[in-house]
């Protein structure tokens, strides 16, 4: 398999990588992987690189997105950040992708078990971490199905608000960058959410209708 040069990443649509990345996580799931030769996609890239999707996911030591959607090197615009968290600096680099780098599509991937989430659950405080939790609070307080154990201890309530967390980061995408609004808006690209199970390592989209 090799890498995506400028010609094979133009002929890809939005549709087109969304599909690539469904058909990677279905043979991760069945323990089957696309033969690849990672030293000459070194090689291939070394020139450059024409990455087909970027994915916003944590940081998570499990949720490595070349791994959970078989893809090689060049193919994955990766941007990593504690509770996938859309900052400022994190759209800049998804908006140098899009722009610059030809991708075709935005994932913000959110997965089960995020400590991220469950530390903005329980209100958790320390260093540097506070300000990191408080731009996922507000998918907290959208979470208003639960009234009772609003905490890590309550599975479903953290399960709710990693859902709600997934959907204001691409919020929060729409709100800070009009290029990638206007992308969104003129078909060159999609914006859409995902959540990874860890106990499983099934993605789930969230496309929207």
């Amino acid at each position: 398999m090799k890498a995506h040069t400028k010609e094979t990443q133009e002929t890809i649509t939005p549709s087109k990588a969304l599909q690539f990345l469904q058909e990677g996580n279905q043979r991760f799931l069945n323990n089957l992987k696309l033969n690849r030769n990672l030293l000459e996609q070194v090689n291939d890239t070394r020139d450059g690189q024409f990455p087909f999707a970027s994915i916003l996911s944590c940081s998570d030591s499990r949720t490595s997105t070349e791994l959970v959607f078989d893809q090689g090197l060049g193919d994955i615009f990766s941007v990593r950040l504690a509770g996938n968290i859309a900052s400022e600096f994190a759209i800049g680099s998804l908006e140098f992708a899009c722009k610059y780098l030809g991708s075709k599509i935005i994932v913000v991937l959110g997965h089960t078990q995020c400590g991220a989430v469950k530390g903005a659950c329980d209100g958790f405080k320390d260093g540097n971490i506070t300000n990191l939790l408080e731009q996922i609070h507000p998918a907290v307080e959208r979470e208003e199905v639960t009234t009772e154990n609003r905490t890590s201890k309550n599975l479903n309530f953290v399960q709710n608000v990693m859902h709600h967390n997934v959907e204001y980061q691409i919020s929060k995408i729409y709100e800070i960058s009009p290029l990638l609004a206007q992308m969104k808006a003129e078909g060159k690209i999609d914006i859409v959410g995902a959540i990874y199970d860890v106990a499983t390592g099934e993605v789930k989209f969230k496309i929207e209708e």
